[in-house]
């Protein structure tokens, strides 16, 4: 995206540092864009910080907790002094937890709705505070197939994640009503391979995963960055073939995604072996390092998606179904003009 006068789009990213925050914020470096980064390691934003700027890009870091509504306030403010106006606020951060219900405590459900919901309120409320007057700007809730199809040991996160669903489906209706120029868009991700699942808090026996298929970073971070572009057409855009499977399931046979999840939902979310007893979680303080965008699941993770294309792509797809349906038609004719 850029802006109306030609000049590189100011963008705002949350969960910056690490993971699908992470490939976004490099994916906008590469377009030379000034970047704010928002999130609380600040190695992992340092390391945001230099690709950008490698890239050509500018970059901001702003070290703070999206569960802070006046920080996330104040980091708006220090982008707009700073960097210029903000055309894009991308909406990433997130935390979870991988537990049962029955273990979960209070704190843990209060936690993980502050930042993975509450911190994709705040942010919008920011942005919202400065693209109104100004009549432009895109917000991008990066969402989750999650949002329509909750899944065992993650009610915590799915939880916020129809939450989130639901605050952008009556934040939209708001606009239209308004007429205005303001655009939100939500991206639902597939599992992707991102260091979460190092560093989530968990109770499970073996490893977290995320439910294959698995998809790389930086396809996500393209199909955001459409999003991004075409929120104006686009209200949703959904990556990946498994999100659209478990959104229609979800539609149209809702029990029996309850019983294959009853059956399959613990064991493809674990793997290899148990739980290092030392092992650090990010609920409440970020882990230290630089964890970059990718996970551990480079070997199984899918760096292309024939329905993402598709989608990015509807015009070709559209010219050439049209082609096909008049090659059709032309061979038919030309059968029965035989007979």
């Amino acid at each position: 995206m850029q802006t109306s006068n030609h000049q590189p789009p100011v963008v705002v990213v949350t969960g910056a540092s690490a993971g699908v925050g992470r490939a976004v914020a490099r994916a906008y470096g590469s377009r030379r864009a000034k970047v704010g980064l928002i999130a609380r390691g600040e190695q992992g934003l340092d390391g945001a910080r230099r690709e950008i700027e490698r890239s050509g890009g500018q970059a901001l870091v702003l070290p703070l907790d999206v569960a802070d509504a006046a920080a996330v306030e104040g980091a708006a403010e220090k982008v707009e002094d700073e960097l210029g106006p903000i055309d894009v606020w991308v909406n990433v951060a997130m935390a979870s937890v991988f537990s049962p219900v029955k273990e979960m405590t209070a704190e843990e459900y209060r936690r993980v709705t502050e930042v993975t919901y509450l911190g994709y309120v705040y942010g919008s409320l920011a942005a919202l505070k400065r693209m109104l007057p100004r009549d432009r700007g895109t917000i991008v809730q990066v969402s989750s197939a999650l949002a329509f199809r909750s899944i065992p040991l993650q009610s915590a996160y799915c939880a916020s994640k129809h939450a989130i669903k639901g605050f952008t489906e009556s934040l939209r209706t708001e606009l239209l009503h308004d007429r205005s120029n303001v655009h939100v868009t939500m991206a639902h991700l597939p599992a992707v391979n991102t260091p979460q699942f190092n560093w989530v808090k968990t109770r499970l026996p073996h490893k977290p995963q995320p439910v294959p298929p698995i998809f790389q970073p930086e396809l996500i971070a393209r199909g955001i960055l459409y999003a991004a572009d075409n929120a104006g057409r686009r209200r949703d855009l959904i990556i990946g073939w498994p999100s659209w499977k478990a959104i229609w399931g979800e539609k149209f046979v809702p029990g029996y995604i309850d019983g294959v999840l009853a059956r399959d939902g613990y064991t493809s979310q674990q793997y290899d072996g148990t739980v290092s007893a030392d092992r650090q979680n990010n609920l409440w303080e970020p882990v230290p390092g630089d964890w970059g965008a990718h996970g551990d699941f480079d070997d199984r993770a899918r760096d292309s998606s024939w329905e993402l294309w598709m989608q990015m792509h509807r015009g070709l797809v559209g010219v050439a179904a049209l082609g096909a349906m008049t090659t059709l038609v032309t061979l038919a004719r030309r059968v029965v003009g035989r007979r």
